[in-house]
C-alpha cells in the first residue's frame, strides 16, 4: 500500500470508542502515526470514563471524550466540533457509528469491515482506505494493520499513562501489586484465592499493595477483610498506578485493563484468565508477542507475562461465564488452584531476578 499522503503538519483523530483495555491497546497505532508524522497534531476520541488511560500520552494533542449514550444535542455538538476538521481520520472499530465519525471527521479515513456484514460495502465505498478485520487476531496486531492501510511503519508498543507517584504512596521497601476486582464478576477469581495468593506473596516476603476502582470497595472488604494488605483502592489515578505496577516486584491480576497496563509496564505480570481468548486479547508484553498466546494453557510465558489458564475443554469460549451473563460465575476461575498461580509468581519473581542479576553484571 502507497503511503497517505498528508499536510506538513496534519490534524489527525483516533476514534477508538470503547472500553478502558481497549482504548489502551490503540497507543501502538497512536504512536505509528506519530512517529511517521511527528508534525502531527492528534486527538482521541473516547467514551467519558475511559480518557484517563491516555493520561500524559505525548502523542496526544487532545482527548475528546463524549457520553456512552449521548442526547440529541450531545451528538449534534460533537458533529459540530469534529466535522471536516481533520486532515485524517481513523476508525479502530468496525461499528457503524465509529465508521460513520470517522468518515465524516476525516478529509480522508480509514478503518476496519466485518466482512460478513451488509453495511461493509456501504463503509468500504464511504472510507477513503479499509481493511476486513480477521478474527482470531491479537487485538493489536489487527488495529496494527491500520498502519500498513495508510503505508507506514508500525510501531507495536504500548504507551502507558505518564506521571508520578505521591510522595508517601511508594514503598520504601519491595511489594506486589494485586487487581482483585475485575469489572465483571465473570472474570472474578474466588475470594479464597486472593487471600493465599496475598499470603504466598508475604511468604516471599514482599508486601502487598492492592488496588482497584471505588466502585469496587465493597467486594474488596470481603475480599481482604483481616488480611495484612495496603489498601489503594480508589486512591490512584491512572499515571500513579502505571507508575506504581512499574516499580512493584510483581503484579497479579485477573482480565482487565489494568493488568494490560501492568504488561505494558514492564513489570513481571501474572494474568488470570478465564473465559477470554488469550490469542485476541491476552496481556501484550514489552517488546510484543514473537509467538501468539495459545488458546489455552496452564501457565504460558511470553516476555514478561504469565499468563494462567484452568484448561478445561470448554476454554477459551469467549462467553461470559458459565450462565452467559455479566454476573454469571465462571467454573474455569472458579476451580483455579491458589497453587497454580503461586507457581507462576514464583516464575516471574525468578525470571525479575535473573534479568536484573544480568544487569549487574554489565
Amino acid at each position: 500500500m502507497s503511503a497517505i499522503e498528508l499536510p506538513p503538519e496534519p490534524r489527525v483523530l483516533v476514534v477508538a470508542m470503547r472500553r478502558l483495555g481497549d482504548v489502551l491497546l490503540t497507543t501502538p497505532l497512536i504512536h505509528s502515526v506519530k512517529r511517521a508524522f511527528p508534525a502531527a497534531s492528534i486527538d482521541a476520541l473516547v467514551f467519558a470514563g475511559t480518557e484517563g488511560i491516555l493520561s500524559g500520552n505525548p502523542d496526544l494533542a487532545g482527548i475528546i471524550a463524549v457520553p456512552e449514550r449521548p442526547s440529541l444535542r450531545c451528538s449534534l455538538a460533537l458533529l459540530r466540533r469534529v466535522g471536516r476538521r481533520y486532515d485524517l481520520a481513523l476508525s479502530t472499530q468496525t461499528g457503524d457509528r465509529p465508521t460513520a465519525l470517522a468518515c465524516f471527521a476525516g478529509r480522508r479515513s480509514a478503518g476496519p469491515l466485518e466482512a460478513e456484514k451488509l453495511s461493509a460495502t456501504i463503509k468500504r465505498l464511504a472510507l477513503s482506505r479499509s481493511y476486513v478485520t480477521e478474527r482470531g487476531r491479537h487485538r493489536i496486531v489487527d488495529l496494527l494493520r491500520l498502519a500498513e492501510l495508510l503505508g507506514i511503519p508500525a510501531c507495536n508498543e504500548i504507551v502507558c499513562p505518564q506521571g508520578k507517584v505521591r510522595p508517601g504512596l511508594l514503598p520504601a521497601h519491595p511489594y506486589a501489586i494485586v487487581h482483585a476486582a475485575p469489572k465483571y464478576t465473570y472474570k472474578r477469581w474466588t475470594i479464597e484465592g486472593w487471600r493465599r495468593a496475598s499470603g504466598a506473596l508475604r511468604q516471599r516476603g514482599l508486601a502487598t499493595l492492592v488496588i482497584g476502582a471505588k466502585t469496587d470497595r465493597a467486594y474488596l472488604d470481603e475480599v481482604w477483610q483481616g488480611c495484612d494488605v495496603t489498601r489503594l483502592d480508589g486512591v490512584l489515578d491512572w499515571p500513579e498506578i502505571s507508575a506504581l505496577i512499574g516499580a512493584a516486584r510483581v503484579y497479579v491480576g485477573p482480565d482487565t485493563a489494568v493488568t494490560h497496563l501492568a504488561a505494558a509496564t514492564g513489570a513481571p505480570t501474572v494474568a488470570l484468565y478465564g473465559p477470554t481468548d488469550p490469542r485476541i486479547w491476552g496481556p501484550w508484553p514489552v517488546g510484543g508477542l514473537e509467538r501468539a498466546w495459545d488458546a489455552a494453557g496452564t501457565i504460558q510465558h511470553r516476555g514478561n507475562v504469565w499468563l494462567v489458564q484452568n484448561p478445561q475443554p470448554c476454554l477459551p469460549c469467549q462467553l461470559e461465564g458459565c450462565a452467559r451473563r455479566l454476573d454469571s460465575h465462571s467454573r474455569c476461575l472458579d476451580e483455579l488452584s491458589a497453587g497454580q498461580v503461586a507457581v507462576a509468581i514464583d516464575q516471574a519473581l525468578a525470571a525479575r531476578q535473573a534479568a536484573q542479576g544480568q544487569l549487574g553484571n554489565h
